[in-house]
């Protein structure tokens, strides 16, 4: 990955059409590299993680590189990043609950969960979580799970518990929640490392509970 993050080091310095021309064949070089990456990713979690993911490819999981500029300030062309979502049913497009590994110098990060569910998805999610909610308590109190992780993440959360569940819950932050989203940050040496693909997959283990939790309602 070192020749990736440093294209992405230069790409964020020169955002722009001349320069990505310019270089885009190193580009392509670092898409090539990983899109193997994600096949080898894909491969592993199915035979080692999550079985459900079986028949997805690295282009049904990998964005693309030029950012939709058309309704946002931010006029830059290109994302600074690669990602690659796989999980069951569609890969990026996917609803489900997966196994996101973003990467960005000094920004690099793993997730996990389902990531702005929409509304009726939502509603039955937290339904879910009301009425099995030792569950997830048991997920989340597993040593694999603490190595890594702490709890759901803390974007779009609601100042109040919505209407129609109980403000005194025992989780009632978990029903202030928009997303169900785990994440863990990654350095740039970890993902340089030969054993960094190792490293992923032990933390896909971890994740996985959660995810099939989340993806209960898909079965």
């Amino acid at each position: 990955m070192k020749e990736t993050l440093q294209f992405l080091r230069e790409l964020a310095v020169h955002n722009n059409k001349e320069w990505f021309d310019q270089n885009r064949t190193r580009y392509k070089a670092c898409r090539e590299r990983f899109e193997r990456f994600t096949e080898e990713y894909i491969r592993r979690l199915t035979e080692e993680v999550d079985p459900t993911l079986a028949g997805l490819k690295a282009k049904d999981c990998i964005w693309r590189i030029n950012r939709d500029i058309r309704f946002s300030n931010d006029k830059r062309p290109y994302k600074e990043w690669f990602g690659a979502f796989p999980a069951a049913g569609g890969g990026k497009k996917s609803p489900r609950g997966g196994y996101y590994v973003h990467i960005q110098p000094g920004c690099c990060m793993f997730a996990a969960g389902i990531w702005c569910p929409d509304k009726e998805l939502l509603r039955g999610l937290r339904d879910d979580i009301v009425g099995n909610y030792d569950e997830l308590e048991e997920i989340m109190s597993a040593p694999a799970f603490r190595e890594y992780f702490t709890d759901f993440d803390t974007d779009y959360m609601l100042s109040r518990v919505p209407l129609g569940y109980d403000a005194q819950f025992v989780h009632a932050d978990w029903l202030k929640r928009k997303t169900f989203t785990i994440s863990t940050p990654l350095s740039d040496k970890q993902v340089c490392a030969p054993d960094f693909m190792d490293q992923l997959i032990r933390i896909a283990q971890a994740a996985y509970p959660i995810n099939r939790f989340l993806n209960y309602r898909f079965n």
